[in-house]
């Protein structure tokens, strides 16, 4: 008796924090809870930060059972949204799932399995992206983590990570206190891409703060992610790429630019470049002239905003208004 109490003890107690901002996701955060309060082991709570919509908020509160909600305290945007989750929630884990997004079965317990290592202060897991139209045929699956998802490049097994996809993860709740949460300036507002790279940011000062701390991948947590069509065009590709960028460069400016870019290096020199080989082998696929142009221009246009945030910080007047003007999509596809 004394050896099963002590086993369950060793279960820490979950949270999982799910923010929205619209309505009209209202029927893909609906499946997001749903997946959520279906989940063996169950969570010990469900909270829904509803960033500064009354309209929401009032619907959220008048429909959804099961849940607890909120209104996002903090600043307008993901990370004040996510902080809110992680002032109002009382257990030892904290999980954040996007709204668009729905856990697979099995997502708690695999999440909350290396918690029993003591070093382990955070898990991520794998984001599979879920085309509301059929991925498009230009679009590399290196570059999967424009829409937010896990991407080719990636461990296929559980590994120590920098840090994780932000649908997707989850952190021991004194370690998130301890640092601080997330950072307001570097998280999304609304649908607008115009910044990034707040995960980044919390994860490298987690490991700042203790050398020997774990942040564990573990692709068996599955999501799934919805991408939508608005997110499918070569002007979202390209814009999403110019704005991580800008942001990788607040994240190196705040936690150096060792940290903050040593598994970019890893990746347009192994991932990118394996990637532009292969498409080379096979250039008579359908597509691949544009796949190639599709991983040229991402590293570019990273680089390009990279570039752009060293020499101006994001908060600067003439920056604001350049995410402003690339936040907005246009039509126009790679050729």
């Amino acid at each position: 008796m004394n050896s099963a109490l002590s086993t369950e003890r060793t279960v820490p107690t979950l949270s999982v924090v799910i923010c929205a901002y619209t309505l009209d996701r209202w029927e893909d955060l609906r499946a997001a809870i749903g997946s959520v309060l279906v989940q063996d082991p169950p969570a010990d709570e469900v909270v829904l930060v509803v960033d500064h919509n009354q309209a929401l908020l009032e619907r959220a509160e008048r429909e959804l059972s099961g849940v607890h909600v909120v209104p996002n305290q903090r600043r307008r945007g993901l990370s004040g949204g996510r902080n809110t989750g992680v002032s109002v929630s009382r257990t030892d884990v904290v999980a954040f799932l996007d709204d668009d997004a729905t856990a697979e079965p099995g997502w708690t317990g695999r999440l909350l399995a290396p918690y029993r290592d003591p070093r382990v202060v955070g898990v991520g897991g794998f984001v599979r992206p879920w085309w509301a139209t059929a991925r498009p045929v230009w679009f590399p699956p290196e570059f999967d983590w424009v829409v937010g998802c896990s991407y080719r490049g990636q461990p296929r097994q559980a590994a120590p990570v920098r840090n994780f996809i932000g649908a997707n993860m989850s952190f021991r709740r004194s370690e998130l206190l301890a640092v601080g949460g997330f950072l307001d300036a570097l998280g999304r507002v609304g649908s607008r891409p115009a910044a990034s790279c707040d995960e980044t940011d919390l994860c490298l000062r987690l490991a700042a703060r203790d050398p020997e701390a774990v942040l564990l991948y573990e692709p068996a947590a599955e999501i799934r992610h919805r991408v939508p069509e608005s997110r499918t065009s070569w002007s979202y590709f390209r814009n999403r790429c110019y704005i991580e960028g800008l942001s990788k460069a607040l994240v190196a400016r705040r936690c150096g630019r060792g940290p903050a870019l040593a598994n970019e290096r890893v990746y347009v020199r192994s991932t990118i470049s394996r990637a532009l080989a292969r498409n080379v082998t096979r250039i008579r696929r359908p597509g691949a002239l544009r796949t190639i142009g599709a991983l040229s221009g991402g590293v570019c246009a990273t680089v390009t905003g990279y570039l752009v945030g060293s020499i101006r910080p994001l908060g600067s007047p003439a920056l604001s208004r350049r995410r402003r003007a690339v936040a907005t999509p246009t039509t126009t596809a790679p050729s």
